[in-house]
């Protein structure tokens, strides 16, 4: 009977199967495959802060049998990665989204564009004054027909004292000639409040001279009346 016994085999899932940790000093790690052969290892890594450190992006030519890295400094924490070819000329480019916990600047991208297993450095647009208004991070990037979005919360008032709006603000990066270009695709309502107050001064400064040019009329009159009676 003990050799006809089968132990019964609980199926595993993915969501069982555990990422082996990163060992210090290393912190973030996510492997990007961008075509057959051509693979980018994305890495944190630093000891005694959990706010700095270093990113490396390790590029695999396995094809070519060429291996390069570019580093640089971290501020914050990678959250994310993402690829794309956002101008459309071949070359993939890789953002590096990090997380700081100031709610002013609160998520910094680093970006490269990778052109003959070179990289060359990106400067990612700050937000403007506009952009940022309202803004106190929780941003939400993701890449839609080639294009990097980028969605956030709009809050109201400053400090601890601001409160969540039901507003959403949403911008759409692109890339020419190696330079970001930068739309809003949502309706911003957060400038109307500012608009009223210019449309009520308007009205107050209009009608001191309606009733100027009323009382010009009237003074006239009187006028005109007095020098007939003269006569």
């Amino acid at each position: 009977m003990a050799g006809c016994s089968h132990e019964k085999k609980t199926p595993v899932s993915q969501a069982d199967v555990k990422k082996p940790a990163l060992m210090n000093p290393f912190k973030f790690h996510k492997l990007i495959e961008v075509s057959p052969g051509q693979y980018y290892d994305i890495l944190s890594w630093g000891r005694g802060s959990v706010d700095t450190g270093a990113f490396l992006i390790l590029h695999s030519d396995s094809s070519g049998k060429k291996y390069n890295t570019t580093t640089g400094d971290l501020y914050g924490t990678i959250t994310d990665v993402y690829n794309t070819d956002m101008d459309v000329d071949g070359n993939p480019e890789i953002l590096v989204q990090a997380k700081k916990k100031d709610t002013v600047n609160y998520t910094t991208i680093y970006a490269f564009e990778f052109k003959d297993n070179k990289a060359q450095k990106l400067d990612f647009p700050k937000l403007t004054g506009s952009q940022k208004k309202g803004y106190r991070g929780n941003d939400n990037f993701y890449i839609e027909e080639g294009k990097l979005i980028r969605e956030f919360p709009v809050y109201d008032g400053n400090g601890k004292e601001a409160k969540q709006t039901t507003q959403k603000r949403k911008l759409e990066y692109g890339l020419r000639n190696n330079n970001f270009t930068v739309k809003q695709l949502s309706k911003d309502s957060t400038n109307k409040a500012a608009v009223k107050p210019v449309a009520q001064e308007t009205v107050k400064k209009a009608e001191p001279d309606k009733k100027q040019s009323e009382s010009k009329k009237q003074h006239k009159k009187t006028h005109h009346r007095k020098h007939r009676h003269s006569d």
